[in-house]
């Protein structure tokens, strides 16, 4: 009978994986991110290069085109930006305290994930119409929210915000509350610890979900086109322009709508990414 050396056993169990196929694992992986992605982003890309540079230029730079740059960017920065602030916050209450009810609050943040977009978009009308329960109490101001950009960015906001809390409850759970308390003993304030315990920590996490929050929000359309009232010039969305485009069977028109989209959201994930490696190298020291 003979036995392996300890070093000949250490070879053995480098060379062989407990659970085997990464060969076939990874070809599955590449086929299926082939055909998802791929294929129909380097279609997109390819039919818009049989354009002319003239015809480029002329769809994507019409002034209605540009309105809707304007409003589908803008809305989404300021939805994502406000998901950052209350995201945090709602995250933060949900891990750290307990009140009644807190299970039924934690599902209900998942309720934008679960309900349809269109659904989303006729209840926030009914909420936000000058007739509607919400509504009403602003339109006697003379402030319309339903059929105006405000609504553009509540819709926006209301897709949003499960990505912001998702991405920071994790972080926030495995947080440990002894470093808050070692700061307090230290004599350090709550802004203080807030500052350079508690965000340092979160910083990754908060970068994450917002890039996601913007992103999400950027390509929103089912919620977002029954609250805008879709005025050009005003309220029309992007993404609405690109579906109006290919169902007049502008199909140029709405490709290269579409890689200004792309790009922007291909330069926003380097820029976030950029962000998140400088923040996890400055406060980690």
């Amino acid at each position: 009978m003979t036995t392996l050396a300890p070093s000949s056993f250490l070879r053995s169990s480098r060379s062989r994986n407990v659970i085997p196929g990464f060969g076939i694992t990874m070809g599955f992986s590449l086929l299926y991110i082939t055909f998802l992605f791929l294929i129909p982003v380097g279609g997109l890309l390819l039919f818009t290069m049989t354009q002319s540079w003239d015809q480029f230029w002329r769809a994507i730079s019409h002034p209605q085109v540009v309105a809707s740059y304007r409003l589908s960017f803008g809305a989404s920065l300021i939805g994502a930006t406000i998901n950052l602030v209350f995201g945090l916050l709602v995250s933060w209450v949900l891990v750290r305290y307990q009140f009644p009810f807190k299970r039924l609050v934690d599902a209900l943040i998942d309720l934008p994930f679960a309900l349809p977009t269109a659904v989303a978009g006729i209840a926030l009308v009914t909420l936000y119409a000058s007739t509607g329960w919400v509504g009403q109490y602003f339109h006697v101001y003379g402030i319309r929210i339903a059929y105006t950009q405000i609504g553009v960015v509540i819709a926006l906001t209301y897709i949003g915000l499960p990505f912001v809390v998702r991405t920071v409850q994790p972080v926030l759970e495995d947080l440990e509350s002894e470093l808050e308390e070692a700061s307090a003993a230290l004599g350090a304030s709550r802004l203080t610890t807030i500052r350079r315990v508690i965000l340092p920590a979160l910083m990754p996490a908060l970068l994450t979900g917002y890039a996601l929050a913007f992103a999400r929000a950027l390509g929103e359309y089912g919620s977002v086109v029954f609250i805008s009232g879709n005025l050009p010039y005003l309220t029309e969305i992007t993404p609405l322009l690109i579906v109006a485009k290919a169902e007049q069977y502008d199909y140029q028109g709405a490709a290269a709508i579409g890689t200004v989209m792309l790009l922007a959201a291909f330069v926003m994930l380097l820029v976030i990414n950029g962000l998140q490696w400088w923040s996890t190298r400055r406060f980690s020291h």
